[in-house]
């Protein structure tokens, strides 16, 4: 009996919209793509199948399965031929309130009653457009990485009034097409990939600013210093691994030097006690202080092989 995927489709061709086909059409899932922009349509089966021979060359895509996957792809010239059996709609317009709102209308309108109505938005949280629509508990950000084909962190957004019947969906969807969702509990502008991402663009623009460091060598620090271990795991994780008792004694050790760094900027944001004993709890449940060595040799080991990966890559740049 064959597989019954469900059927996915994309609104805009742009480099989000094409990147998102990839990712499903991959996992075996029939994808329509719309763009209004006749340009745009024609680009993108070139441009799909031009990041499938990338992935080829890269080693992370057989050359025999693009014959399979290409024919998942189908562009439509019309919005409704797109997403009229779609069970998960994504929508990848511009970042303008005014246009979303108005896809969402059509979507809403055009769309079977219980398929799944996303935006890839990066900074607008769904209710800035969907409150008023009748099927406003359908509605959610999926925020991808770029390109989700690279990067598979997909942070699920839901609005307050999104149901969690559509949560769960999109988020068992999206797992099954080999993406990573994280949900993000309440809308916030910027989700977590942003807030996280301007925190670190702020603090380098502010000292190239003051003259501490130039734009390269900060690069250079984040490139070769917190990106090397970031790769392999995030900053609680980096924390919790870099002192003798975990993140706790961290918290107790640096917390008052990053509190400093942060009035600095005009940041009043104390690692309260209690804040503290949240994170240190969530930690703990992940990885108990009984199995901390191991995890440091892990992480050793994990560093290790990126050191070796990075060394291949820049000698097959000679």
């Amino acid at each position: 009996m064959q597989d019954a995927r469900p059927a996915i489709a994309i609104v805009g061709a742009g480099s989000i919209g094409v990147a998102f086909a990839i990712v499903f059409a991959r996992t075996h899932h029939a994808v329509r793509l719309f763009d209004p922009d006749a340009a745009a349509r024609e680009r993108a089966l070139s441009t799909f199948a031009a990041r499938l021979d990338d992935l080829v060359e890269a080693g992370l895509q057989d050359r025999a399965s693009i014959a399979e996957v290409l024919p998942r792809l189908t562009v439509c010239a019309e919005l409704a031929d797109a997403v009229g059996t779609a069970d998960l709609v994504i929508e990848c317009a511009p970042e303008r309130v005014e246009i979303k709102r108005d896809l969402f209308a059509q979507l809403d309108a055009l769309t079977k009653p219980d398929a799944v109505l996303a935006s890839a938005s990066s900074f607008l949280a769904a209710s800035k457009f969907t409150e008023d629509l009748k099927g406003r508990e359908r509605c959610l950000v999926l925020h991808p990485g770029n390109p989700p084909y690279l990067i598979p962190v997909l942070e699920v957004v839901p609005a307050p009034y999104t149901s969690k019947a559509c949560v769960e969906r999109a988020m068992q969807m999206s797992a099954a097409a080999g993406l990573k969702p994280v949900l993000v509990a309440r809308e916030v502008e910027g989700f977590l990939f942003n807030r996280l991402q301007g925190a670190v663009l702020r603090e380098a623009y502010c000292l190239v600013r003051d003259g501490v460091a130039s734009v390269e060598d900060i690069d250079t620090v984040m490139r070769d210093g917190l990106g090397m271990r970031w790769s392999v795991i995030g900053p609680f994780e980096t924390a919790d691994l870099n002192t003798q008792g975990g993140i706790a004694s961290h918290a107790v050790k640096m917390g008052p030097s990053y509190e400093r760094m942060g009035k600095e900027r005009g940041q009043n944001d104390p690692w309260t006690p209690e804040l503290v004993a949240k994170v240190e709890a969530q930690r703990r449940e992940v990885l108990p202080l009984d199995q901390w060595q191991d995890r440091v040799a892990w992480r050793d080991r994990a560093l290790m092989k990126v050191v070796k990966l990075r060394g291949e890559s820049d000698d097959s740049n000679d």
